[in-house]
Parts: structure tokens; C-alpha cells; sequence
């Protein structure tokens, strides 16, 4: 008897014309899509993300007063007119709080991808390509590791003649690859002997192009996680430069604000309205960037995604509560001798 292919497509489930696309499948692979914003912690963090990112653009255009304006309201508490108070030349705290913020933002930002590039030159570079070429980039990654960032930056920044927040960003980048660079290698070294890469080897693929659509693809979550790490130690950075008078005055960011607060004796005088709200939306910047870098472990690692949250049940039909570092553990099931009649244990 002869088979025809329509007659194998109807009798093979889930394949040929017969065969209809999942509807959980679908659900669930659109569901993965997803897991990183329906992840509580990176959702959190995203959100406080995109009002900073919103008040960096619009911050200058809607503050209430010039923050530059001296008025007569000097060493005001905060008030229906003021709303963060006012500084010993009546000057206008919320204003200058709206106005710094694209400063900090735009550093960090800048200052992270400067680095976030190089480090992948260096390290994905160094880690795929072996021999000479990673003993030499190993070297120069070495280098800038060992050298303490801050320190770097204070000494580069005072030796330039003028220094704006394009050369703080700048600076920044440049001098804080080092690490993302040591971790994107050691992940490089581990991938490049991988079944897949070796295929794509063998097949006569360039190494650019392996690089790129090979491995780079598995490194996403590491460059992320390195990126949110930068802007965090870039955004510190600057607030600390603007806050012992390295970097301009002149212009505002939340170290500026801290730096005239300290100068004035803004707690010597009691106003702690000078120098709280600052140090709040720096605090909650950070915590934003941490709890999307949480975000982004969480997503990247089965273990901590999972964690608290399993289904296991043990031999007695408990579930069993998955904790990370520790070893599930259930209670032994009890002999059939001690069940009672009615079926339940002593």
C-alpha cells in the first residue's frame, strides 16, 4: 500500500495540515517575553527609572523658580511656597533639586555606556581571541583594576582645565571598565569551546560575526547587570566631585546643593532641609538601579527566579518550599503501624 504525505500529515499529531498551534504554548512563550518587567523588583525599579529619566527632561522647564534667583526668603522651612525651603540667599531647593537632576542622569548614563563599550572590546575581545592578544588586554584590564576609580577621577579632573559634565562623563567611563571587562572575559572563556560556537567555527563563520550572534547574545544579562553597576559608581562620582568643589559650581546637580550646604553650616543652623531632600533622591536613585540589577539576576538565574516559590512535593505529598543555600528537606513519611484506623498519624 502506498502512503501518501497528506495521509502521514493527518496521522502524526501536532504536525501537517492537521496540526493547530498551542494556545498555552503561545501563553506561555509570550509569558517569558515578559518575566523581566513582571518581576516585581525590576518593575519598581523601572518605573522610579522613568520619572528621574522624566524630570532630567522637563525638570529645568517646569521648576517654579529660577534656581539661581536670590530672593528675600533666606534659610526658609519648607512651605506651601517652598516646598523644600530655601537656602541663606533665599534660593529655591525644590528648583535647584529639578535642575541637577539632568546633570546626574545624563552623567550616568554617558559614563555607563563609555564603559559598558570598552569593556566588551577588552574583555569579550580578550576571552574569544586567547593567546597573545588576551595577555595583553589582561594586562591593561589589570592595570586600571588595581588603580583605585575615585582617586583616578579627582586627579584626572583637576588637571584639566575646565571640566563640565560631558568631561566628568567622559572621565568616568573611561577609568571604570576594568571590572565588567574581568567578568565579560572569564564568561567569554567559558563560552568560546561551547558545542554551538565550535559549529558555527567549523562552518566557516567569520569571528565577527560568532562574536556577535554567537556569544554575545548569552553575555546580555552580564553587560546589563555591568551598565546598571557603572551608572551607579558614575552617579556617586560626580556627587561626590560636585560636593568637594572639583567639578563646577556654577552649574547644579544634588552635589552642588550639598556642597553650599556644607560650606553655609546648613546643620550647625538647623536647616536640615538644605541637605535631606538631596540625600533622598540620591538614596532613592540607587535604590532604583539596585533593585533593577536585582531585576536582572533574578531573570538570568533559574535559581534565584524560582527561589521560594517551587512546587516540589516530597514523598508524603507535602510541598517542599525551595530556599537558596540550603538543601530541600522533608519529613520521613511515618510507617504504616502508627496509622490509626481512621486513617490519620498519631
Amino acid at each position: 500500500m502506498t502512503v501518501t504525505p497528506s495521509s502521514i500529515e493527518q496521522v502524526i499529531p501536532g504536525q501537517g495540515a492537521m496540526a493547530q498551534p498551542d494556545p498555552a504554548v503561545a501563553k506561555k512563550a509570550k509569558r517569558k517575553r515578559f518575566r523581566f518587567i513582571a518581576n516585581g523588583k525590576a518593575a519598581t525599579g523601572l518605573v522610579i527609572l522613568a520619572i528621574y529619566v522624566l524630570f532630567a527632561i522637563i525638570g529645568p522647564w517646569v521648576a517654579p523658580y529660577d534656581p539661581d534667583a536670590i530672593t528675600k526668603d533666606a534659610i526658609q522651612a519648607p512651605s506651601a511656597q517652598h516646598w523644600f525651603g530655601t537656602t541663606h540667599l533665599g534660593q529655591d531647593i525644590f528648583s535647584q533639586i529639578l535642575a541637577g537632576t539632568r546633570s546626574v542622569v545624563f552623567v550616568g548614563a554617558v559614563a555607563g555606556i563609555v564603559a559598558t563599550v570598552l569593556s566588551i572590546l577588552v574583555g569579550v575581545t580578550a576571552g574569544y581571541l586567547g593567546g597573545v592578544a588576551d595577555e595583553i588586554l589582561s594586562v591593561l584590564s589589570n592595570v586600571f583594576l588595581v588603580i583605585p576609580g575615585l582617586l583616578l577621577v579627582i586627579i584626572i579632573c583637576t588637571s584639566l582645565p575646565r571640566v563640565n559634565d560631558l568631561t566628568v562623563a567622559l572621565v568616568i567611563g573611561l577609568t571604570s571598565w576594568s571590572w565588567g571587562s574581568r567578568v565579560l572575559r572569564a564568561q567569554t572563556l567559558s563560552l568560546r569551546r561551547r558545542d554551538y560556537v565550535d559549529a558555527a567555527r567549523a562552518t566557516g563563520e567569520k569571528t565577527w560575526r560568532i562574536i556577535f550572534f554567537e556569544i554575545m547574545p548569552n553575555l546580555t544579562a552580564i553587560i546589563a547587570s555591568g551598565f546598571v553597576g557603572t551608572v551607579i559608581f558614575a552617579v556617586l562620582s560626580e556627587i561626590t566631585l560636585a560636593f568637594i568643589g572639583i567639578s563646577s559650581v556654577s552649574s547644579w546637580n544634588w552635589g552642588t546643593i550639598l556642597f553650599w550646604a556644607q560650606g553655609q553650616q546648613a546643620l550647625a543652623q538647623g536647616a536640615w532641609w538644605w541637605f535631606v531632600p538631596a540625600g533622598l533622591a540620591i538614596a532613592i536613585l540607587g535604590t532604583a538601579l539596585s533593585l533593577v540589577n536585582f531585576g536582572i539576576d533574578e531573570f538570568v538565574s533559574p535559581r534565584l527566579r524560582t527561589s521560594g516559590a517551587g512546587n516540589t512535593k516530597g514523598p508524603d505529598g507535602r510541598k517542599v518550599r525551595m530556599k537558596v543555600g540550603f538543601t530541600p528537606v522533608t519529613r520521613p513519611v511515618e510507617p504504616a503501624a502508627k496509622i490509626e484506623m481512621d486513617g490519620t498519624a498519631r
